[in-house]
């Protein structure tokens, strides 16, 4: 029997809770991993490395401690479902790519995530992440509407 894991996409919004607790009513598998995707250097961070003297590699270490540190709360919250979780950072750009190499390494039967049920022109300016992992993804994943 395969050995099943479930790959909780995690920024701590209320829209990544609430996959998890549907996750815990629609799925069996117990076995989990959180991750949060953070980018290498964010905008500002991307405008200071340029400039002499800034340390990228710290900037970039900053950031990944941030998303170990967001992925890690939302182990603890997956565990209050029942969910066998373990915490993973990863920095990408796009976080879609991240997030499905992710999945490669661990081979996670299904990825959930929350949407924030962005549509129409809102949708192309703010980004869907949710849209762009299931139009790249090769295995099932699991968008969680927000809460009415």
């Amino acid at each position: 029997m395969k050995h099943e894991v479930i790959l909780f996409c995690y920024d701590g919004s209320d829209e990544a809770k609430r996959s998890m607790e549907s996750a815990a009513d629609l799925l069996t598998t117990r076995d989990a991993v959180v991750v949060d995707v953070g980018s290498f250097l964010t905008g500002a961070e991307s405008l200071a490395a340029v400039s002499p003297g800034v340390d990228v590699p710290t900037l970039e270490k900053l950031n990944r401690d941030a998303a170990l540190e967001r992925a890690e709360d939302g182990v603890a919250y997956a565990r209050r479902f029942g969910f066998d979780a373990e915490a993973r950072d990863v920095l990408a750009d796009p976080a879609w790519q991240g997030i499905l190499e992710l999945a490669d390494d661990v081979d996670a039967s299904v990825i959930v995530v929350g949407s924030r049920g962005l549509n129409g022109a809102k949708e192309l300016i703010e980004h869907s992440f949710s849209r762009a992992l299931t139009e790249h993804a090769s295995r099932p994943v699991l968008v969680v509407p927000p809460a009415p």
